[in-house]
């Protein structure tokens, strides 16, 4: 006798559809019969550069204590995060990536009833993990691809427990500056929980954009979540963390599960803190690398979002899905965006120089096309 397991699940998983990551490049080759060597993938916005060799180094040193579990409170890269962040350990909650700081935030302040404030082409694990714990997302029609930090103030109703913010926004590379951020955080209610997510951080330098760490001892109703995946090149290991108020933090190591960063995660992202240099050159890369797409977007009369992550989302007037299967068929993995309601918008993560010319030339030729 079979059963309907969907119709089992709680209400709001049942609603739900799976996240759809970039394509990995074996599948693409398996698929169309390509040589993986040739494929280029600039779709999931990872770090061209490969890792940190510190982080490798410290991860071939943990290699012979794989029968052990990790250090559940992951308390050395706690002490060096708290140190760099000028925060208390008490302070730090570390995550398997930064999603699943995002993600026990929803399930330690959300339930149905209750509700979460995002922006329009806002990240899609916002309003996936609001949803899956039966909340609401009140999604905020965005200004210009970006936050309305304003309509979502207004948004904020009693039953509003968390609202979430990125800065620079993924897949639209938005952001805002330091007086924007004040402003909204001056008139959230203190007990609504503002997770600001700064994935992306790291590529920016100067005061281009807001620190979030700057706001915490100001505001006990933030959280600043980052992640170690995009200029420390750590995407595989999945670790991130979140830096909030001590007491933010013990309730989120309430629903956190045991052991969720493992070893290697631990030691690699210990030894990337400590590798200056390689986060210099993960800047410079992408600088140059965006550039370099803007100036061969400008080149084919393309329009795109100015970017202050390490993507670009390009705008094709039309769909964008044949491009993008175009682009499959010569090789180049990039990512549609028609799922965030950007059907003719592409979104493309900075390569390496030589990858970057190869999605150009590529895109010439199926652009030529017609």
């Amino acid at each position: 006798m079979s059963c309907d397991f969907l119709a089992r699940a709680v209400p709001g998983v049942q609603k739900l559809s799976p996240y759809v990551p970039g394509k990995p490049v074996d599948e693409l080759a398996r698929e169309l019969n390509l040589d993986p060597v040739g494929i280029v993938k600039l779709a999931s916005n990872e770090n061209p550069l490969g890792p940190s060799p510190k982080a490798l180094e410290a991860i071939r040193a943990e290699l012979a204590e794989l029968t052990r579990y990790p250090d559940g409170n992951g308390f050395e890269l706690k002490r060096k995060l708290a140190a760099r962040c000028g925060v208390q350990p008490a302070q730090v909650t570390l995550g398997n990536g930064s999603n699943d700081i995002l993600d026990l935030v929803a399930r330690a302040f959300l339930a149905p009833g209750l509700n979460a404030v995002f922006s329009q082409y806002a990240f899609a694990v916002y309003p996936i993990a609001t949803q899956a714990v039966g909340a609401e997302g009140k999604v905020v029609p965005a200004q210009g691809y970006g936050h309305d930090l304003e309509a979502m103030l207004a948004a904020i109703d009693a039953n509003t427990r968390v609202v979430f913010i990125a800065n620079p926004n993924n897949p639209t590379g938005t952001w805002f500056g330091p007086q924007a951020l004040a402003e909204f955080l001056a008139r959230v209610p203190g007990n609504v929980l503002v997770v600001l997510d700064e994935a992306y951080i790291e590529y920016a330098e100067g005061d281009e954009l807001p620190d979030g760490l700057n706001y915490l001892a100001q505001y006990p109703n933030l959280l600043v979540s980052r992640t170690f995946s995009k200029a420390y090149g750590l995407a595989s290991l999945r670790v991130g963390y979140g830096v909030s108020s001590a007491q933010v933090a013990d309730v989120l190591n309430r629903v956190r599960q045991p052991f969720n960063v493992n070893s290697l995660a631990l030691a690699a992202a210990c030894a990337a803190l400590d590798d200056a240099d390689y986060l210099a050159a993960s800047r410079r890369v992408n600088d140059a690398g965006m550039a370099q797409l803007e100036q061969g977007f400008r080149a084919l009369g393309l329009s795109w979002i100015p970017s202050r992550g390490n993507f670009i989302a390009v705008d094709f007037g039309r769909d964008a899905a044949p491009i993008n299967r175009a682009l499959l068929q010569d090789g180049v993995i990039v990512r549609p965006v028609a799922g965030y309601g950007m059907p003719t918008f592409l979104r493309v993560s900075i390569g390496t120089e030589q990858e970057n010319a190869r999605f150009l030339t590529a895109l010439t030729k199926v652009l030529a096309r017609g």
